[in-house]
């Protein structure tokens, strides 16, 4: 098939459409938004886009910060402001940053997967971007294979989330797991023009009380929150599930936006709180009520250097990077979907995996049933 292209938020972008969603991947970075999911006649565009994304932009800005939206992927995961054994790479890699080819849009039996491609120059290699959708299903398909490279790699999803601006609007939730732990240095800092609330380094194992600079605690599992700062945790998952999944619940909204992992793949969530707590451009204190969601294997959100070496969490056996071989491509699958509530539902306390798709159910028994392709996971396809 032809593929559609548009300019959306100033991006050239391919357009991705089913039944049921309508959504735009950016030539530049692979950016995935924005995202329309149809619930019933009503359409849900969950994913956040940068406030500036319609300005003139610094010339000196990143590409990334250019194209700034929903979720894309990071190979390596974080700044990367530090060097690995002679390897730069840009913040979040050359996968958010550089321009993807265009290879093929296929329609196959109600799916239709847009295909592009990157060849990666710091470490040379080859990365096969998948994105596809399903006729009657609220979800989008996310696959990326890693050939033709070798060594450590940390590498994850950045799906960013745009919360209605209403103090805790959201019910954020996970999968069990391991533990949590806030960013071990303040995530910003004053004499730079950002603010942080949380207590660096505190570890958790409950998302809903995490300590703050003042002595008191806050609870993590209710957004919008905390305006004025931007904190970053890290959730470890239990590497023992075959699933892992993040959710957040909008009652008043009527839906749930979940994602599904494998674990072994991905071992962990960033949570990226940004409420206004950068003061500096292109941030300027405007970006609000934004929750990044962040399926990774990696030590925070430093970069390849810190996850590759020794770290607090490798150090109790957390992997912090996977191992690239060029012999057998690495492939992260990797599902993000939204599903209608009833009136009341609130946080999710489960989802149940079957044949047909998943049950997703709330801390006060109230459930609901959405259509996905959970084997994708595992295979792919």
């Amino acid at each position: 098939m032809k593929p559609v292209k548009k300019t959306v938020h100033k991006q050239p972008s391919f357009q991705l459409k089913s039944t049921t969603v309508e959504a735009y991947v950016t030539e530049q970075g692979g950016h995935l938004a924005p995202v329309v999911f149809d619930r019933q006649g009503c359409k849900i565009q969950p994913f956040s886009v940068a406030p500036w994304a319609e300005e003139r932009p610094d010339p000196s800005l990143p590409q990334l910060l250019k194209v700034l939206r929903g979720d894309f992927f990071c190979m390596p995961f974080g700044g990367n402001d530090q060097p690995f054994k002679g390897e730069k790479f840009p913040a979040h890699g050359e996968t958010a940053n550089n321009r993807w080819t265009f290879e093929s849009l296929e329609k196959d039996d109600g799916r239709t997967t847009l295909h592009l491609s990157m060849k990666t120059s710091v470490r040379k290699g080859r990365v096969d971007k998948r994105i596809s959708v399903i006729d009657g299903h609220n979800a989008v398909y996310s696959q990326h294979v890693i050939s033709q490279m070798s060594g450590p790699m940390n590498l994850g999803h950045h799906a960013t989330l745009k919360f209605p601006d209403e103090p805790g609007s959201g019910y954020v939730t996970f999968s069990p797991y391991r533990f949590g732990q806030v960013f071990i240095e303040p995530t910003e800092r004053p004499e730079e023009r950002g603010y942080s609330i949380l207590k660096p380094g505190y570890e958790f194992k409950d998302h809903r009380k995490v300590a703050t600079i003042t002595g008191e605690f806050t609870d993590l599992s209710r957004y919008p929150a905390r305006r004025g700062f931007e904190d970053i945790v890290q959730i470890v998952a239990d590497a023992k599930r075959d699933v892992a999944w993040t959710a957040v619940s909008f009652p008043r909204q009527r839906y749930v936006w979940f994602a599904l992992k494998d674990p072994k793949v991905l071992a962990g969530t960033v949570m990226w709180m940004s409420n206004g707590g950068r003061h500096y451009a292109p941030w300027n204190g405007r970006h609000v009520s934004v929750m990044g969601l962040e399926e990774i294997t990696g030590y925070f959100h430093i970069g390849i250097a810190a996850s590759a070496k020794k770290n607090p969490f490798n150090d109790r056996g957390v992997p912090t990077v996977l191992k690239l071989n060029p012999a057998k491509p690495t492939v992260v699958n990797y599902i993000m979907a939204v599903a209608p509530t009833p009136a009341n539902f609130t946080a999710v306390k489960d989802i149940v995996l079957d044949e047909k798709g998943c049950t997703l159910i709330a801390e006060n028994g109230k459930k609901v049933k959405a259509p996905i392709d959970v084997a994708f996971l595992q295979s792919g396809k």
